[in-house]
């Protein structure tokens, strides 16, 4: 390799301004005159590219049901056990639930009692049956106490407690045009209204009446379904009713989101106006990705980021280490002896070089392996433009934050196998681990806090709900930091070790 002539100053001479410039530009020339570093930071771009394509193209879920999508756009889950009536106009009910038990399995056709916050009974209004329609509904829960819930994402607490025989929940709806209040009671004469809400596109006649939703519980990694039965007393009507039989039935029963009844159970309902018994499975609730499996997000599609690392990392490193090798670094210190300029000057280039190639590789990739994945039946859960924006610039800056860790860590060891073992390992190992499915929750969570590997949090498109008991894990895509306070603990370490490797230069012979 030479040193281009312009990189050429005499020793002891001041580096100023423009100085630095000319030195920016020396190391420019350097990386771009080397083909195989050319190469890597191409490479690092096709090949995110490349595997979003190849991600795209994997999946296939034609014939699949349609996800159930709520009125504010996103997917929903929305499957339970209806007991309902038409209501014309305007109108209340008013019910009180004595009793909600849960069962959850412990192994094929073994069906135990168990705990299941989130397990639902009360009163709901529904524009109909159809998944993913305006709603608004109160409920008695497995363990959240009273709570009042609409449109799938909006929860507002009530009364606390679990409900029994001894300490029942009274609950009551009360139908205004669009609007909606909720009220709870321990006894069914002193009302607190629990809240007041809008619910566009009821209609004139909505469906309303009693349902029951037991969510899948999560049991280490992954979940299993459960079924909740309640029992209602009391159960009274005001208003436009059109009177006759109440009609039972499961909604959603065949929703990519709803997980299913344990083996030999189902819904059902039983009793009559004093009294019913009603028991279901499902929820009504926002989709998260243990209740959507089948579902894409847009890391899925970036998945090339660790290929692209690897890419990277390598290039920031021989960057540097082979200078050492072929003894150039003797000349460059001679014609710059201000040591951490030049090492400055080579973090700049190579962090705006590989940026931009992150850049353009993510830009390319996330459209292009989208539309493949959503022509093959796949849904993908949604993002808006700035999301996406974000996801970009922070894969972009996680690579070119990763390369100047790989350059640093080079000029500290001197050595290419050794710079790109280490980096390769505080960056790639901690992905990899949280990769893991069943690694336990704390474990995956604290190395997605303080490694390196926390910076992928910029990929983090989810959001979870306090509402839905799932899997929050990096696993799943949920970060336990925010996108650029994970990529705050990548550039940490960056500044870290360019710092040492600083001091370092300064005091070692060349």
């Amino acid at each position: 390799m030479t040193t281009p002539a312009d990189t050429a100053r005499r020793p002891g001479e001041r580096v100023g301004r423009d100085g630095f410039v000319q030195l920016l530009h020396a190391e420019w020339t350097k990386l771009r005159t080397i083909r195989g570093w050319v190469g890597g930071v191409t490479a690092a771009a096709l090949l995110m590219v490349l595997v979003a394509l190849l991600a795209g193209v994997s999946g296939n879920q034609k014939g699949s049901p349609p996800v159930p999508i709520g009125p504010g756009g996103g997917p929903v889950t929305d499957s339970f056990y209806f007991v309902h009536q038409p209501l014309a106009g305007d109108g209340s009910i008013t019910v009180s639930v004595s009793a909600l038990e849960s069962s959850i399995p412990k192994g094929p056709g073994d069906l135990r009692p168990g705990t299941v916050p989130w397990a639902k009974a009360g009163l709901i209004i529904k524009e109909s049956t159809r998944q993913g329609s305006p709603y608004a509904a109160i409920m008695a829960t497995g363990s959240r106490g009273v709570r009042m819930q609409d449109n799938y994402v909006n929860d507002t607490a009530g009364l606390p407690g679990p409900v029994s025989a001894e300490a029942p929940r009274w609950l009551r709806l009360d139908r205004s045009g669009d609007t909606i209040t909720g009220y709870d009671s321990t006894d069914g004469t002193q009302w607190t209204e629990v809240g007041t809400v809008q619910v566009s596109g009821l209609g004139s006649t909505a469906q309303v009446g009693l349902f029951v939703a037991s969510p899948p519980a999560v049991e280490g990694g992954g979940t299993a379904g459960s079924v909740s039965t309640a029992v209602f007393r009391d159960l009274r009507t005001q208003g436009g009713w059109a009177g006759g039989n109440w009609t039972g039935a499961q909604v959603g029963a065949e929703s990519p989101s709803f997980a299913g009844y344990p083996q030999n159970t189902s819904g059902s309902v039983t009793g009559s106006e004093a009294r019913f018994t009603v028991t279901g499975a499902g929820d009504v609730a926002p989709a998260v990705r243990d209740s959507l499996p089948t579902g894409g997000q847009l890391r899925d599609v970036l998945t090339g980021t660790f290929a692209a690392l690897i890419a990277v990392i390598i290039v920031g490193t021989l960057f540097v280490t082979e200078e050492y090798r072929n003894t150039m670094i003797h000349l460059t210190l001679a014609a710059h002896p201000r040591r951490s300029r030049v090492l400055a000057a080579k973090a700049l280039v190579v962090w705006t070089v590989t940026f931009v190639a992150g850049l353009v590789g993510a830009t390319l990739a996330a459209p292009l392996g989208e539309r493949l994945a959503r022509d093959n039946g796949v849904y993908i859960f949604p993002v808006s433009s700035a999301t996406e924006l974000r996801v970009a610039l922070g894969t972009a800056a996680l690579l070119a934050t990763a390369s100047v860790l790989a350059l640093s860590v080079g000029t500290i060891l001197r050595h290419s196998a050794g710079a790109v073992t280490a980096v390769t390992v505080a960056i790639v190992l901690p992905y990899i681990l949280i990769a893991v499915p069943f690694m336990p929750a704390s474990v995956s969570n604290t190395v997605a806090t303080v490694t390196p590997g926390a910076a992928f949090a910029v990929q983090q498109t989810l959001v979870s709900y306090d509402q839905v008991t799932s899997n929050y894990t990096p696993y799943y895509g949920y970060y336990p930091l925010a996108p650029w306070a994970g990529f705050a603990v990548l550039a940490a370490y960056a500044v870290a070790a360019l710092a040492v490797a600083a001091v370092l230069l300064n005091r070692r012979d060349a």
